[in-house]
């Protein structure tokens, strides 16, 4: 199973990218980094990957699975440091380009498009849980660094029995299993922490709201909205409960 195997995935991570980037120029560039952070690091997460991995001004960092590229367009404007987003979905990465002006392929995690040691440091959020090709994704991971380079990982962790009905095409690891996949691919982990992905800044959550009132408005009657609306409470829904548990890992 390759990253977005479903066609709820799809909607989700593809139809609706196109429909954010629509929202965001059609509101202002201040929804940009609220909007294409959803659902892939809140404020607070970014900022203690970004510490946590000691990005510094001027590194060339990939971010890997990078949606609409609000992440790496955040860490750009706050750490100085240049991102190159790949994505395997073509509306997300229109939408990086056209938002963040920030250099962006098509392309699995497992089938980065890169020579051997083209970057500094790397990111890698909410991607892990998405396919069945784990080792595949940590090991191409790995090549794309430098040697010693750091990782940065967001992680849906399955601490519990998971109770259907589940999102569609994920595969929610273990923290066994995610262990010992990073020790399979040549990494260690150096710090954990576990994530509230509602701790961002007030006018984050309202400009996020607004972007998805806005595509809701333009776009509600499109079954694809509901099937991306039904993905996100699924996993809501597993976090509340307990049994999915947000966690931030950084690694080299």
């Amino acid at each position: 199973m390759s990253e977005l195997s479903s066609e709820a995935m799809e909607s989700e991570f593809g139809t609706v990218a196109g429909w954010t980037e629509e929202a965001v120029r059609a509101l202002g560039p201040e929804h940009a980094v609220p909007a294409g952070c959803r659902g892939s690091g809140s404020e607070g997460a970014l900022r203690w990957l970004a510490d946590a991995l000691a990005v510094r001004p001027g590194q060339r960092m990939l971010d890997s699975g990078a949606g609409v590229g609000g992440p790496a367009g955040w860490l750009a404007a706050a750490r100085g440091v240049r991102p190159v987003c790949a994505e395997p979905m073509a509306e997300a990465v229109h939408a990086s380009r056209v938002l963040f002006g920030l250099p962006s392929v098509v392309a699995l995690s497992q089938a980065l498009p890169f020579r051997d040691g083209s970057f500094d440091a790397a990111w890698c959020l909410g991607v892990v849980c998405t396919t069945e090709e784990k080792a595949e994704l940590l090991a191409e991971l790995r090549r794309v660094l430098v040697p010693g380079g750091p990782l940065g990982l967001l992680v849906f962790a399955a601490v519990g029995p998971l109770r259907p009905p589940l999102p569609e095409g994920n595969s929610f690891p273990t923290p066994d299993e995610l262990d010992a996949l990073l020790t399979g691919a040549g990494f260690t982990v150096t710090a954990t922490a576990t994530v509230d992905l509602s701790d961002s800044p007030p006018e984050w959550q309202e400009r996020a709201d607004a972007v998805d009132a806005e595509v809701e408005r333009r776009h509600g009657t499109d079954p694809r909205w509901a099937e991306a609306q039904e993905q996100s409470r699924r996993v809501g829904r597993l976090i509340g409960e307990g049994v999915l548990e947000p966690r931030l890992i950084a690694a080299r």
